[in-house]
């Protein structure tokens, strides 16, 4: 609007024109990203809406939005009265003048939330500071306990030591890290020690000299912005100041809720001496000697609920329980405000309010007294611009009614041929918007050059087998999907989910198996934090510590060596294999940790498919290599209902001549799955392929690969298939069933006649020989 006002008059300038908002600090965002692009617009690199160049000066600003350390101030209040949470304090170190204190820049900030999380720093200085909660005992989790793991970590090499009496030293450190490390450990020291002198600061003299004191402490500023520091003084001058006149000579004890109370009202937004008229456009509050004459005022977000402003009188209010004639009104007084900006308008009037709401389209009523000032106008004003007295705008700038022109059966929202808007993104919008839309072709249907043919790396195989979606998107399109990262919580540990129990065991697992004793790995874990506290987490350790130890005891047996407690003695030569496969191409690569000869993994995990692939893939490669007698083996966890034990796989041996040929075959998959996607879900493949080699029918496999692999069940536990795989919903466009992604057979993949997909053909083409040469047991 204030584009097209602007544009039709020649004479009209931005200083001509005023802004008026009920809330200034609400409103500063959207103006800035409204006005503030004004360098874009000079530089000519980009096509921006032409307000971007408009000058802007926003006034009566609430000192605490301009000035860093007198929000720091707040947030030290808020700190005092709060359980310092690992969030809280990482934000307090984000802000600008803290960082400037202990410089600390992107990469160093980066690093100490790495810090944070490995150490499972939650809530709570220390477990003095726990004392309100009742758990002063508990001093897990703290950043007392976080920042000693971190400092053991500097002070120990992590292999002869990782621990200093009951701290375990974080292995995340090099020493490159010690000075971010001290930088960080003097951060909390000086902030601990602020918050422990705010609680037990009593008058307003005493809270405010330990709030600046610890403000000081904490930030720093450039010497450009040294007007920070002198504001800070005066601020809290004036605070203590205010309270003095009400506590009079003797004081009044106050506590954090009053301190707080006092320092948002004395560093809230207020009229200030802003300079009207200087060249630039004014944005203001709605406050008393504002209104001002200009050429155009425009009132925005007059909206019912947020002007008049609604006041809540304090408790402690006796003149607001009976209010008499003649005492301040505030929701009167913004009436008065609303008519001075009015009267102060000399050629035009421009007032905004939410008339829809954004979400459902529902009409949402404007301020009473706009309303009251509508309705007037309408009963007494004459003439054809009565009716337009009220315009209704579209939600979204790119809306054809806001582009009269571009569009041939739209009707423009003002008189004229012209666009209503001046933004060239909304008519670029606008005019695809008039286009047909393309439909989205999937990659799965998507046919891509052929992938070069080059030499295999061994890695790269195995990781395809994993997940060709995955690979492939990896491979052709360079494009990674992560996975959705769960929020990380700030509580106790109370009790484990899956993830967080397998993790634990993965490292007692792995630590055990290189011969570790096995009381100072569950040590360790009790004092790495990410436990319940006492008894919980004990009893937790027991659990999977029974399971570990099963783990263990079965991999010794199965390579015939070792005991409990003992190492596993794995060869300390790896092999290195550049296998000679069809076309002129080779499998390279290094396959270690063979034990016996053979190829040998464990894993805390369930022996799912892959981990069965990835025995399959090494017990080949040995047998190519001329171990003919060489094995795979898997060991990890069994469960069926309520029946848990060790589940054992192994594969081979495999003569070299057919372990040569099945690599190549394995190989020829990999490169149908890289020149186009290829229906081999790793789970839902193997559970085609064992149902249909058990009975010959065809339709049982597909209803056993849904099941078991593919399509998550409605009510069941919770276990997301790969259908909800974000790898396979990005290639497939959706989440699909199984019967619209099995597929059509190439010409050349109709190994099996009687199979009429193609994820059969694939499924039978690669699990076909693993289940041949495959022995599953129960350790």
């Amino acid at each position: 609007m204030l584009a097209d006002l602007l544009q039709r008059d020649p004479t009209l300038e931005p200083r001509d024109v005023l802004v008026m908002v009920p809330d200034i600090d609400a409103y500063a965002p959207l103006v800035h990203a409204g006005f503030g692009l004004g360098e874009i617009v000079r530089d000519g690199s980009a096509r921006t809406h032409p307000a971007h160049g408009l000058r802007v000066r926003l006034a009566d600003r609430a000192p605490v939005h301009l000035n860093p350390l007198l929000r720091l101030a707040l947030q030290l209040v808020e700190l005092a009265g709060g359980r310092v949470t690992a969030g809280e304090v990482l934000d307090l170190a984000r802000s600008a003048a803290v960082r400037h204190r202990f410089g600390l820049d992107d990469d160093a900030l980066e690093r100490i939330g790495d810090w944070v999380g490995a150490t499972t720093v939650r809530w709570g200085l220390d477990g003095e500071h726990r004392a309100d909660y009742q758990l002063t005992n508990v001093v897990q989790n703290t950043w007392r306990a976080g920042l000693d793991r971190i400092l053991v970590g500097a002070a120990v090499d992590g292999e002869d030591v990782d621990h200093v009496g009951r701290t375990l030293g974080l292995d995340d450190l090099d020493s490159g890290d010690l000075d971010l490390a001290g930088r960080l450990a003097e951060l909390v020291s000086r902030l601990g020690r602020t918050l422990r002198a705010l609680r037990t600061a009593d008058t307003a003299e005493q809270w405010l000299r330990v709030v600046e004191e610890g403000v000081l402490d904490l930030a720093d500023v450039p010497f450009r912005d040294a007007w920070q520091v002198a504001q800070l003084e005066r601020e809290l001058h004036r605070t203590a100041e205010a309270a003095g006149r009400v506590a009079g000579e003797h004081g009044v004890s106050l506590s954090l809720a009053d301190v707080h109370t006092l320092l948002a009202e004395q560093t809230a937004g207020r009229a200030t001496r802003s300079n009207f008229r200087t060249g630039t456009l004014t944005v203001c509050t709605m406050v008393p000697m504002r209104s001002v004459p200009h050429r155009v005022v425009a009132l925005v977000g007059m909206d019912d609920g947020h002007f008049p402003r609604s006041t809540t009188s304090d408790g402690d209010d006796v003149l607001a329980r009976r209010p008499v004639t003649g005492e301040r009104d505030p929701r009167s007084e913004d009436r008065q405000l609303l008519l001075d900006a009015l009267m102060s308008a000399g050629e035009t009037l421009v007032v905004t309010y939410t008339g829809f709401d954004e979400h459902t389209g529902q009409r949402r009523p404007p301020a009473v007294p706009l309303g009251e000032l509508v309705d007037a106008l309408r009963a007494t004003a004459t003439g054809k611009g009565v009716d337009r007295v009220v315009t209704e705008h579209p939600l979204q700038p790119f809306d054809l009614r806001n582009l009269a022109g571009t569009a041939p059966d739209t009707t423009p929202l003002l008189p004229g041929d012209e666009p209503f808007s001046y933004d060239p993104a909304a008519l670029a919008g606008a005019r695809a918007l008039q286009d047909e839309p393309a439909a989205r072709v999937p990659l799965a249907r998507r046919a891509f050059a052929p992938s070069p043919r080059e030499d295999v790396l061994l890695d790269d195989l195995v990781r395809f087998f994993d997940n060709p979606a995955k690979a492939f998107l990896r491979s052709r399109i360079g494009l990674y999907v992560p996975e959705v990262p769960e929020q990380r919580g700030e509580g106790i540990p109370v009790e484990l989910d899956g993830l967080q129990r397998w993790a634990i065991g993965e490292r007692m697992l792995t630590a055990v198996l290189a011969g570790r004793d096995p009381g100072a790995t569950c040590e360790a874990e009790l004092w790495r934090g990410e436990l319940p506290p006492d008894a919980l987490g004990h009893r937790t350790m027991e659990d999977l510590t029974s399971q570990v130890q099963e783990l263990c005891q079965a991999t010794w047996r199965a390579v015939g060596q070792g005991g409990w407690g003992q190492a596993l003695q794995r060869e300390s030569l790896d092999v290195d294999i550049a296998l000679p496969l069809p076309g002129d191409r080779r499998l390279v690569g290094t396959l270690g940790g063979l034990v016996g000869g053979s190829a040998l993994s464990v894993s805390f995990s369930s022996v799912k498919a892959k981990h069965r692939l990835h025995s399959w893939i090494s017990a080949l490669v040995l047998a190519a290599a001329g171990q003919e007698q060489a094995r795979g083996h898997h060991l990890g966890r069994y469960s069926f209902g309520r029946v848990k034990s060790v589940g054992h796989v192994s594969h081979g041996p495999v003569p070299r001549e057919q372990a040569v040929e099945l690599l190549a075959r394995l190989v020829d998959l990999r490169d149908r799955g890289l020149d186009a996607v290829v229906p081999l879900p790793v789970e839902t493949s193997r559970a085609w392929a064992e149902q249909y080699l058990k009975n010959r029918s065809v339709k049982a496999a597909d209803e056993r690969a849904s099941q078991r692999g593919w399509e998550t069940r409605q009510g069941g536990w919770g276990i997301r298939q790969e259908q909800h795989d974000t790898s396979w919903q990005h290639v497939l466009g959706d989440v699909l069933p199984l019967a619209a992604v099995v597929g059509t057979p190439l010409d050349d993949e109709r190994w099996v006649p009687e199979v009429p997909h193609r994820l059969g053909q694939l499924s039978l083409r690669l699990w076909g020989p693993v289940l041949d040469h495959e022995t599953m047991g129960k350790g």
